[in-house]
C-alpha cells in the first residue's frame, strides 16, 4: 500500500511484526487471525499519517520442514519455494495484506546476516560449547522442560501444544549464556510494565524468569538443514535463533545502516500465546547481549478454537480461509475474527457465529444504511448531496456520538490492540445514526413539501450521508474494498481526495462531505447470504 503523503520523512517508522511462520503445511485460519490483525493496525497508522512498515514473511529451516519435504519426497528448499509461492503469498493477497515486506528465512539477506550475529555473540563470549540431553517436541522446534510435558493415559509424555510424544535428544550443542540475563529482563519487565501483553502472558513470563533460566542451546548437529554455524560448519543454527533474527535482518541489521536505524526494534511483535517465551526471553536477551535495542511491545493473542480444540493441521481442525472468503466475502473475513474474539484471549469459531453476525451487524445495520440513504438522496433530491440547514438537538447527538466513537476506535486499536472495542464503538455509531433516521422519519418528511419541511429533509439526510463519510474512514483500515465502494457511493473523492489520504483521527471533523456531492446507489455492500454447498 502506498504512503500518504502526509507521512514524516527521517522518523522512526511504526514496525509491526508477525510471526514468520512454518512451512510444513498451507496456511489456515490462526495463521491469517494474526496476519489481519498487523494489517488492520498498520493501516490505521498509516491513516494516522505515521511512516509504517508491516514485516511477515516464512520460517524455512529446521528439523520439522526436514522431514515434511522428505515425507513428501522433496528438498526442504524445493519444499519451501513451493508453498511460499503457492499458498503462503497468495493467501495474503488475497486477504488484502498490506505488507511492506515478506521475509524467508533461506534469503542470503537474512542467512548472512544470522552468521554475523551470532558470530560476534561468540567473540563476545557469550557463547560456549556442551553437551545436552532432554526432551525435544520437533513441531515446537524446542526443547521442553520436564515440568511442562503432559501425560498420556500410557504414561507417555507429551508436548502441551502438539499433544504428540517428545523425542528424547542428547547433542553437542553451542549454548547462549541465557542464563545471565534473567535478572535484567526482570528489571527491563519491572521498568516496562506493557512490554508484554496481555496482562496474563506478563504474569507467565515474568514467574518463569523468577524461578531461574537455563542457557540456551543454539545450535544443533544431527541434522544439516540450516544455516551453518560460521565457526563450526557440522552445527547448524537453532532455528529459533536464526527465525528471530529475522526482525533485525529485514530492515538492514548490518546491512543497510539508515534503514536500520529508522526501522528496528520492532514497536508490536504480534505472535501467538505457543511462542511467548521465545519472544518475551530469548529475543530480548539476545539484544541486549548485542548491545541493541529492545522492542517496544510483544502482543500475544489466544488461540482459535474448533469443537474446543487448537485450530491446527496436527489435530484436523485447520479450516481454509478461502473457505470463509468463498461465502460471506474477504472483507467480511477480515472484520469477523477481530469483532468476534477479544484480541489476547482465546476465542471459538463457528459458522453460525460468523451467519449470524454478519446478517445483524453489516447486512442489517451497516449495508442497509448506506442503501437506505443513497436511496433517499437519489429519490429526494436527484442524488445532489442537500446542504444541511439547522442542526437541532438530534444532529448534535449525531455529531457528539461520532466523536466519542472516534475516540474510543483510535485509542482502542491505534493504541491498546483492543481490535473488538475499536470496531464496537464504531458499529455502536453506525446503530445510532439508524436509530436517528427511525425516529426523524424522513419518508414522512418527504411529504412536507413546504420550504420549512424540504430543509428538514435536507438536514436529516445531510447527517445521514456525513456519519457515513465518517464511517467509510473509520472501516477502511477493516474492511477496504466496502469502504470504498462507500466512499464512491457518497462521491466523495472529487472533493475530498482518495479514501487512504483521510486521517482517522480527523474522521469526527463535521461538515466534510460537501454539499452537491454526487450520491448514487452502488452495488449492495453485503449481499444476503446463500445457503452454503453442502459436501
Amino acid at each position: 500500500m502506498a504512503a500518504t503523503g502526509s507521512e514524516k520523512q527521517g522518523t522512526k517508522a511504526f514496525y509491526v511484526t508477525t510471526p514468520i511462520y512454518y512451512v510444513n503445511d498451507a496456511p489456515h485460519l490462526g495463521h491469517a487471525y494474526t496476519t489481519v490483525a498487523g494489517d488492520v493496525l498498520t493501516r490505521w497508522h498509516r491513516q494516522r499519517g505515521e511512516k509504517v512498515w508491516y514485516l511477515t514473511g516464512t520460517d524455512e529451516h529446521g528439523q520439522k520442514i526436514m522431514r515434511t519435504a522428505e515425507a513428501n519426497d522433496v528438498t526442504p528448499q524445493a519444499w519451501c519455494d513451493k508453498l511460499v509461492e503457492e499458498a503462503w503469498k497468495p493467501l495474503w493477497e488475497h486477504l488484502n495484506i498490506a505488507n511492506d515486506d515478506f521475509i524467508r528465512t533461506t534469503q542470503k539477506r537474512h542467512t548472512d546476516r544470522v552468521q554475523e550475529f551470532v558470530q560476534d555473540l561468540y567473540d563476545k563470549d557469550e557463547i560456549y560449547k556442551g553437551g545436552y540431553e532432554g526432551p525435544y517436541c520437533v513441531g515446537c522446534e524446542e526443547f521442553k522442560l520436564p515440568g511442562d510435558l503432559v501425560e498420556a493415559e500410557d504414561g507417555t509424555k507429551l508436548c502441551p501444544v502438539h499433544k504428540r510424544p517428545v523425542e528424547i535428544l542428547k547433542e553437542e550443542n553451542y549454548f547462549f549464556k541465557l542464563s545471565a540475563y534473567g535478572p535484567k529482563l526482570l528489571e527491563f519487565y519491572e521498568a516496562n510494565p506493557g512490554f508484554i501483553q496481555p496482562e496474563s502472558a506478563r504474569n507467565e513470563v515474568v514467574n518463569f524468569v523468577k524461578q531461574g533460566l537455563d542457557d540456551l542451546s543454539i545450535s544443533r548437529s544431527t541434522f544439516d538443514w540450516g544455516i551453518p554455524v560460521p565457526w563450526d560448519e557440522k552445527h547448524v543454527i537453532y532455528v529459533w535463533i536464526d527465525a528471530l533474527l529475522n526482525y533485525a535482518t529485514a530492515v538492514g541489521y548490518n546491512e543497510n545502516p539508515a534503514k536500520f536505524e529508522e526501522t528496528f526494534p520492532a514497536d508490536v511483535h504480534l505472535i501467538g500465546k505457543d511462542i511467548l517465551r521465545f519472544h518475551a526471553v530469548i529475543w530480548p536477551a539476545m539484544l541486549m547481549a548485542q548491545g541493541l535495542p529492545v522492542p517496544g511491545r510483544v502482543a500475544a493473542n489466544g488461540w482459535l478454537m474448533v469443537g474446543g480444540e487448537k485450530m491446527s493441521k496436527s489435530n484436523l481442525t485447520g479450516i481454509k480461509p478461502q473457505d470463509l472468503t468463498s461465502h460471506f466475502g474477504v472483507d467480511a473475513y477480515r472484520w469477523y475474527f477481530l469483532r468476534a474474539i477479544a484480541f489476547g484471549q482465546d476465542g471459538s469459531f463457528s459458522w453460525e457465529d460468523f451467519t449470524a453476525r454478519y446478517t445483524s451487524e453489516l447486512a442489517n445495520d451497516y449495508g442497509n444504511l448506506a442503501s437506505r440513504v443513497a436511496a433517499m438522496v437519489g429519490k429526494y433530491f436527484g442524488g445532489e448531496l442537500p446542504a444541511s440547514t439547522a442542526d437541532g438537538d438530534a444532529e448534535k447527538a449525531v455529531q457528539d456520538g461520532l466523536a466519542a466513537a472516534v475516540a474510543t476506535a483510535d485509542r482502542k486499536i491505534g493504541e491498546e490492540l483492543d481490535f473488538q472495542a475499536g470496531i464496537l464503538a464504531i458499529f455502536d455509531f453506525v446503530k445510532q445514526v439508524n436509530g436517528y433516521i427511525t425516529e426523524q422519519e424522513p419518508w414522512k418528511v418527504a411529504k412536507d413539501d413546504s420550504e420549512e419541511g424540504r430543509a428538514r429533509l435536507a438536514t436529516i439526510l445531510y447527517t445521514a450521508a456525513e456519519s457515513l463519510r465518517a464511517v467509510a474512514v473509520l472501516l477502511n483500515p477493516i474492511m477496504p474494498e466496502t469502504s470504498q465502494a462507500l466512499w464512491d457511493s457518497l462521491g466523495a473523492e472529487a472533493s475530498l481526495g482518495t479514501l487512504a489520504s483521510q486521517p482517522v483521527q480527523d474522521a469526527a471533523t463535521w461538515g466534510q462531505l460537501p454539499a452537491g456531492a454526487t450520491v448514487t446507489k452502488g452495488a449492495v455492500l453485503f449481499p444476503r447470504l446463500e445457503e452454503p454447498k453442502k459436501d
